[in-house]
């Protein structure tokens, strides 16, 4: 099985920075690609950014890019979200997640950070 975990989060004031981690254990696991994803209250979880975990091809949603950079240390099993010039709408319980090579949808996830962005 593999295990992910965040962490990271935080309370911070608008126009702050949070890097968030998540490291992943258990089986050896290569995956396809990792991503950060967040949920508001009272929303929907939505995609952030991805990477790819080979060659390191990112995607990001747009309300985050250029403020947002999501990297990865291989050796690690580390994915890193480094989030600059927060703003409220930012807040949310941020997860990530892993797709297997074989796997067309992220099938790991896990246990979520809050993030708190106040003006």
């Amino acid at each position: 099985q593999v295990q992910l975990v965040e962490s990271g989060g935080g309370l911070v004031q608008a126009g702050g920075s949070l890097k968030l981690l998540c490291k992943s254990s258990g089986r050896t696991f290569s995956p396809y690609a990792m991503g950060w994803f967040r949920q508001a209250p009272g929303k929907e979880r939505e995609f952030v950014a991805t990477i790819t975990w080979k060659n390191a091809l990112t995607n990001y949603r747009d309300s985050v890019k250029v403020r947002f950079t999501i990297s990865r240390v291989n050796a690690e099993n580390t994915v890193y979200l480094q989030m600059n010039d927060l703003k409220p709408e930012d807040t949310a319980v941020y997860y990530c997640a892993a797709m297997a090579p074989s796997a067309s949808r992220y099938e790991y996830w896990g246990q979520g950070t809050q993030v708190t962005v106040h003006s």
